[in-house]
């Protein structure tokens, strides 16, 4: 029976050797492929370089774009295998048949470092703070007029006939409504102190509403620079990759956000202030952020929003499934892939 067992994984190692060329799909994804014309290198590399000790393979790279393309390629035959660090989905299990998970990994996010100070003068100077001022100083302006258009009439020497008076008004105005109380201008007419009167009492609502926008706006936007959880992603601009696991997961929990073609196109929105946060697989995103040298100018997050299984893809049905994965298997716990491992670990 031994012999039996032994005959049959030697015809399967021999099967697979000796098929034609495997078309192993490939796109770039440091640290874990890393591609430069026709050298191949990362992680995964590694890897099936180890898993390919046991069965033997003859192989070639096809290059891909972008992940949408890769997984299409897999699906539709167009390639053999792709061991590209693909991350197990309900929605991919669909389409492509996946090995043994290889490395695990979580999805985190990353923002731009801001100081205090700017995030502080940034919620000052809005546009919602600028837009509460003119408002604010329209009514000052108004209830100014007024109370100049009763006064001029009046032997009242303390606002002025001319046009000039109005200046007087908004200048009685605002110390009335900041309740300085100079006392250097009152009005005298009945009309005139009625209109003093309502905006005795407006003025003071208004400060307290002024006031407490200004301490709502500035608290929102220091909660807002935190994230918590996958509500609070909903409130920023968050951007991802397209046709990823992230994308995904996302969508799956309903949160609002953008997606680019690749992982430098999302991160340099983000440098450029058209993104709040960027969320993706955290050694690919790492990896991305040392390779463009933004390290000074984002912070990644030690939040993790779900576990990421990577593992090789295949067609549905695909024949070399079984082999590779008892390869795969066979490795996970060599002292080679642990080592390997450690580099981004």
């Amino acid at each position: 029976m031994k012999k039996i067992v032994f005959l049959l994984v030697a015809i399967w190692g021999h099967t697979l050797a000796a098929q034609d060329t495997l078309r192993i799909g490939v796109k770039h994804a440091p640290p874990f492929v890393m591609t430069d014309g026709d050298k191949v290198s990362g992680l995964s590399i590694q890897f099936w370089d180890l898993v390919n000790e046991d069965i033997n393979a003859v192989y070639e790279f096809v290059p891909y774009e972008t992940v949408k393309e890769l997984l299409d390629g897999v699906g539709g035959g167009e390639v053999d295998l792709s061991i590209n660090p693909i991350t197990v989905s309900e929605t991919r299990l669909e389409r492509v048949d996946f090995s043994q998970p290889y490395f695990i990994s979580q999805t985190t996010f990353v923002k731009r470092k801001e100081s205090r100070i700017m995030t502080f003068l940034s919620s000052l100077f809005s546009w919602e703070f600028f837009s509460a001022v003119a408002a604010l100083l329209l009514l000052i302006f108004i209830f100014g007029l007024l109370l100049w258009l009763f006064e001029r009439r009046t032997k009242n020497d303390q606002f002025h006939k001319s046009t000039r008076g109005i200046a007087d008004g908004f200048w009685w105005s605002a110390v009335t409504m900041t309740t300085v109380g100079y006392g250097d201008k009152a009005p005298v007419s009945p009309g005139g102190r009625v209109v003093a009167f309502v905006w005795m009492f407006a003025s003071i609502i208004l400060i307290s509403g002024l006031t407490a926008g200004i301490a709502s706006a500035l608290t929102v936007q220091s909660i807002s620079s935190h994230v918590e959880s996958l509500g609070d992603l909903s409130k920023m601009r968050t951007v991802t990759v397209a046709s990823t696991s992230t994308n995904e997961f996302l969508d799956q929990y309903r949160v609002r956000h953008q997606t680019t073609a690749t992982l430098p196109d999302a991160l340099n929105q983000l440098i450029n202030g058209k993104a709040d946060v960027v969320v993706y697989d955290k050694p690919i995103l790492m990896t991305e952020i040392q390779q463009l040298g933004i390290e000074e100018e984002v912070v990644v997050s030690d939040r993790g929003f779900k576990t990421d299984y990577y593992s090789f893809t295949f067609p549905k049905e695909s024949p070399y499934l079984h082999d590779i994965n008892v390869a795969v298997i066979n490795k996970l716990k060599t002292r080679d892939w642990e080592q390997i491992k450690a580099e981004v670990e």
